[in-house]
């Protein structure tokens, strides 16, 4: 409870520096003005064989402003909450808006639009976990992996986290917002050996309630697991072949989609999902919704960095895309509406036609299982995709052996609209709950 108290009083204490910016910024002449300030504190600890390898305190917050005069824009940041520092804030904002150039879009997010009060969606769970227990929690994880088995030779070691702290945000519309959360996440990476091969993988769990975390020990196996499950890689001859991305690479794909209908990248015209609304992007039995006040949800808010209050929102529905996602500036540029995304997106759902992974394994049938991909070779304004992979070559629905050292390509157009199927072994580690997804065909080139 004392925890709750006190979170609440710091809260409480940064609305009221915030207001008096706001105050501030308007006295110096500011036809409108918006203030966020996000604080976070906690530690991080990292062991390697057994040692501990790093120990970080964190205690990070820095209070930001933009203020609008005459359709310029100025802005400025400070970590000191002093009046005086704030006041100096507020002039510098002012005087840097005299020297930048007048844009019709900038400016507030329309009043209407706004989140005037903030739903309560459980992402605050303090846990009082000294130095000592978060390096006990890491050392489990990474002894556990190691005496899974004799080739786990080595370790690039094992990190526990533990941040708790809070979101203010307000504006000149009369907005005054914020929130506490907390986030935990532990990790670990082995390597694994065998002749001349080494191998390493990882597993890594994250919650906004430590009691929810997985366990040390279950962590540590996984990445032992998969460590040594790589071990004895080969290359896959050149060829055209279906591909299965596994839940937690997928959503890198789903990442780019994010990439070509964010508003900023329509209105330079650099998408290659430019007037795709209405339109089949995906396969049709697929469907992407957005939930932002899901409970403990990874990314979860009643309101985005703009102050706009966030709604569910159907992305996708039978394949067609339904929405873009805009900021307050890039909806004005598109002549649209805000969907309440700046500063990312809240919760995607990716809706499943499969089964678990092994059902999903059946599905491919004979292919590719990418597990691992590399480089950066995406371009959104086009579509093309080329990048590294490694993964497992899997035969009659059953994995055969590891491969490395291999380039999967194609172009993302193709590759959303030959979506064979989505499963149902959910990642629910990020801001995108999707599971595996099998493409029908992607160029594959190796030896």
């Amino acid at each position: 409870m004392a925890k709750i108290e006190s979170m609440d009083n710091s809260i409480s204490q940064v609305k009221e520096r915030v207001a008096k910016v706001l105050e501030l910024a308007t006295k110096l002449g500011a036809d409108s003005v918006e203030v966020s300030m996000s604080k976070q504190q906690g530690l991080s600890v990292s062991t390697r064989l057994g040692e501990v390898d790093t120990v970080e305190f964190t205690n990070d917050g820095a209070l930001g402003l933009t203020v609008y005069k005459e359709g310029r824009k100025g802005s400025a940041s400070t970590a000191d909450l002093s009046e005086q520092a704030l006041e100096q804030s507020v002039q510098a904002a002012i005087n840097i808006a005299k020297y930048t150039s007048v844009d019709e879009f900038s400016g507030l997010a329309d009043k209407e639009l706004l989140a005037y009060t903030v739903k309560d969606l459980d992402l605050y769970h303090p846990a009082d976990i000294s130095t000592e227990k978060a390096i006990a929690i890491a050392t489990e994880a990474e002894m556990a992996a190691l005496e899974h088995d004799k080739r786990l030779t080595n370790s690039d070691g094992a990190n526990f986290a533990s941040y708790e702290g809070f979101k203010v945000y307000g504006n000149s519309h009369g907005q005054l917002v914020g929130y506490p959360s907390t986030r935990h996440s532990l990790s670990c990476m082995m390597i694994a050996s065998q002749d001349d091969d080494m191998q390493r993988d990882y597993s890594y769990a994250v919650s906004r309630d430590y009691n929810e975390l997985t366990a040390p020990k279950i962590v540590g196996v996984e990445s032992a697991k998969a460590a040594v499950s790589r071990l004895g890689s080969q290359k896959l001859a050149t060829g055209k072949v279906p591909v299965m991305f596994r839940a937690d690479i997928a959503n890198s794909l789903f990442g780019h989609f994010i990439s070509a209908i964010s508003g900023g990248n329509l209105y330079r015209d650099s998408s290659f999902l430019l007037n795709s609304i209405g339109k089949d992007v995906f396969s049709s039995h697929l469907n992407i919704s957005e939930r932002p006040h899901l409970l403990k949800g990874l990314a979860s808010s009643s309101f985005d960095s703009e102050g706009v209050a966030t709604h569910d929102r159907e992305i996708i529905t039978d394949g067609v895309l339904q929405s873009y996602l805009l900021t307050s500036y890039s909806a004005r540029k598109l002549g649209l509406t805000t969907t309440g995304n700046a500063g990312g997106i809240h919760n995607w759902q990716i809706s499943a036609n499969g089964g678990d992974f092994d059902a999903m394994l059946k599905t491919l049938g004979t292919g590719l299982l990418v597990t691992e991909l590399m480089g950066q070779g995406v371009n959104v304004v086009n579509g093309d995709y080329s990048r590294g992979a490694a993964g497992f070559w899997v035969e009659n629905g059953e994995i055969a052996y590891p491969v490395a050292e291999i380039t999967i390509a194609g172009n993302l157009k193709d590759i959303f609209k030959s979506v064979v199927a989505t499963g149902a072994d959910f990642d629910e580690r990020g801001s995108i709950r999707t599971g595996s997804i099998i493409i029908e065909e992607m160029q594959v080139s190796g030896q």
